[in-house]
């Protein structure tokens, strides 16, 4: 039985909803159907925000034969059939799901046929084509950038479903699909199915949990733990405790978030308050011993602290600056005074001569003495 998703999909960019970026009146795509534009490009945007539609709505406004495949089950073979199929003049348009799934030799194997204009590829993907796709194959695509749906546009597309529920079933879904349409489309689809009508109570049964879109290996995972570093740096521990308790909902190993925190204690407050690192260590060890769930209270104890702790990167900054330098002059000449006089050679040749425990002469190599490195 065909899923509802793909019964009422949009034909037409004027039936389709969203990315107005892109399909609105003068915007690329738009221009691109207009004036019959075969080329290739990249889809990037999260699940449900409308890849495979554009996709779809592009190869059948420009006349072409249209070949879907999912980089997650395809291979050379199926490419070799496609470029070898007859379509009696009609174009060929490759939509190739999930790109970042195709490996190197898989992505090596397809460009010559991209670059010769045999078929025209439209790649969708989830994760930073920059990272996922091989340079010569992303220079010959553009990228275009899909966001997720606004509230206002999970609305109208729920509208158009025809199903009836009240508001606050319309406002939960759209706050539970969070911008994912397809999402949406198959909850209602489903609690229509089992339960005949559409309430919180009929949507919340059919999901069960709320999905997450979160991908450990993937971009979202290091937005993620970026948005939590950054909260913490700003002070901010709501905002800090919301992704902490993102990525522990999402499945993120608690012990990789542990480690951030003992890196962020000496990186974000370092000397100004060495107890942080204390601190940080003693939770990381926690999470050692205790783990999951109850480690994230360990966890949210630490964050809270390392919030609330004065802010002080000078030591990391002047490590920096130290590594610049050492990468800029290499191994420099150790001063005489600091080598350590083990043979009688290294004592005739003045290894360690003259050195004092407290002394306050620079040790500096000569090419750098004078250099401040801690500005405190």
């Amino acid at each position: 039985m065909e899923p509802l998703a793909s019964k009422i999909r949009p034909k037409t960019l004027k039936e389709f909803v969203g990315q107005e970026h892109l399909v609105g009146e003068g915007k690329p795509l738009n221009v691109a159907i207009k004036q019959k534009h075969l080329f290739s490009f990249i889809f990037w945007g999260p699940p449900g925000s409308g890849k495979t539609t554009l996709a779809k709505i592009y190869a059948h406004s420009l006349n072409a034969k249209l070949y879907e495949l999912s980089a997650v089950s395809a291979g050379k073979d199926d490419i070799r059939k496609i470029i070898n199929e007859d379509t009696k003049g009609y174009p060929k348009v490759l939509f190739l799901d999930e790109i970042h799934r195709f490996n190197k030799s898989q992505q090596d194997f397809l460009l010559p046929y991209v670059e010769r204009g045999d078929i025209s590829l439209i790649g969708a993907t989830t994760e930073n084509p920059s990272f996922e796709v091989i340079p010569p194959l992303l220079s010959r695509c553009r990228v275009f950038v899909l966001s997720e749906l606004s509230d206002e546009n999970m609305l109208e597309i729920i509208a158009r479903i025809g199903f009836k529920m009240d508001k606050k079933a319309r406002e939960w879904l759209v706050a539970m699909a969070n911008g994912d349409a397809r999402q949406a489309i198959t909850m209602l689809e489903n609690a229509s199915s089992l339960y005949g009508k559409i309430t919180i109570d009929s949507l919340k049964d059919t999901l069960q949990s709320k999905f997450l879109r979160y991908d450990k290996k993937g971009e979202e995972h290091y937005n993620t733990i970026s948005a939590f570093i950054k909260s913490m740096r700003a002070s901010q521990p709501d905002a800090a405790l919301y992704y902490l308790a993102r990525m522990i909902d999402a499945g993120e190993d608690p012990k990789f978030i542990a480690r951030r925190m003992v890196v962020f204690a000496s990186e974000d407050i370092g000397i100004v308050q060495p107890t942080a690192l204390v601190v940080a260590n003693d939770v990381f060890r926690a999470v050692e011993i205790i783990g999951l769930p109850e480690c994230g209270i360990n966890l949210a104890h630490g964050v809270v602290y390392l919030c609330q702790a004065k802010k002080n990167r000078s030591a990391y900054n002047a490590f920096v600056l130290a590594t610049e330098d050492v990468k800029k002059y290499g191994n420099l000449p150790v001063p005489l005074i600091l080598r350590n006089p083990e043979t009688k050679l290294m004592k005739n040749l003045n290894y360690g001569k003259g050195y004092d425990k407290y002394s306050k002469e620079d040790y500096l190599p000569e090419r750098l003495k004078g250099r401040k490195y801690l500005v405190k």
